[in-house]
């Protein structure tokens, strides 16, 4: 009876993840991306926050300085790079091929989704704001550096996998920040970048987590330095506030307020949009990752 009950218990701390909350996250990812489609290039409004956000990224950019504007530009290729290493010395080190192979797929998966969007998408139509009328959604640099965040993210072990969350994430958004601040993109530009990853990591997440059971495993949080549940609650705690920042900083300025002309404000909004949403998104996946992965039993003292 005794080895029964063992056996049942092993066997629900083995059970496989649940899919549907993956595949939700995946249509909640793309439902993501249509209403910024919609409201950022086919509203008056969001357009306008959009235009604005990029007009003013010169007076942020000739305050930083050059130099520091040229190393934000290489940040997203920097990106590429970092995570190649980090990938292949964990696939070495722990055999993880077919996670790693995963994870690069997905990664590829992302960019190639990213170019094909930006071509198939139409150009930007003419709803009374003065702009470019080419198509920039999603921006290719900010797929680039968040795609090789998630694969870092998927081949290390649950353990890891908060702070690899956290700091990834935040490198993430530093890139989505770069292209802002240099012009390469709008916010929203960076926003879907986000969204497409996010599209493509959560599948490739649940194709892992079932495929590599054995290594997937972890005692919960607090087990490690990395597994602390501070991760996601700073993720939860600078999403929630950059959105609330953004809110603060770009109501007195919305077309239709008596307010005077913004100088940064829209700069500012924009970069307390992109802070939100990549932070928000890691603090999901760390919670979904960490709340699916097998749980491994402490010895007792």
């Amino acid at each position: 009876m005794s080895s029964t009950t063992g056996t049942a218990s092993m066997s629900a701390r083995q059970a496989a993840p649940h899919a549907v909350l993956f595949w939700l996250g995946a249509v909640a990812s793309v439902l993501g991306l249509v209403a910024c489609y919609l409201f950022f290039v086919g509203t008056t409004t969001g357009q306008f926050i959009d235009e604005s956000a990029l007009a003013e990224a010169p007076r942020v950019q000739a305050v930083i300085g050059t130099p520091v504007a040229q190393f934000l530009d290489a940040l997203p290729a920097t990106s590429a790079v970092i995570a190649a290493v980090v990938v292949l010395f964990v696939t070495l080190a722990r055999r993880r091929w077919k996670a790693a192979g995963i994870a690069l797929a997905a990664m590829a998966a992302a960019n190639v989704s990213t170019q094909l969007l930006k071509t198939a998408l139409p150009d930007r139509p003419d709803v009374g704001v003065a702009t470019l009328m080419l198509n920039s959604l999603p921006s290719g640099h900010s797929t680039l550096a968040a795609s090789a965040a998630a694969a870092v993210f998927l081949v290390v072990s649950p353990r890891w996998r908060p702070a690899a969350a956290f700091l990834g994430g935040s490198y993430a958004i530093a890139c989505g920040v770069s292209t802002l601040v240099n012009q390469w993109h709008r916010p929203s530009d960076v926003v879907a970048a986000f969204l497409v990853v996010a599209l493509w990591t959560l599948p490739a997440a649940l194709v892992i987590m079932r495929t590599g059971s054995q290594w997937n495993v972890w005692a919960g949080y607090g087990e490690h330095w990395a597994a602390s549940r501070w991760w996601p609650v700073l993720g939860l705690l600078l999403g929630a506030g950059a959105a609330g920042v953004g809110c603060l900083v770009l109501a007195p300025v919305l077309p239709g307020t008596a307010a005077a002309s913004s100088v940064v404000n829209y700069f500012w909004a924009g970069v307390a949009l992109i802070m939100a949403c990549g932070y928000l998104l890691t603090m999901a996946g760390t919670l979904l990752l960490g709340g699916q992965a097998r749980r491994r039993q402490l010895p007792t003292r």
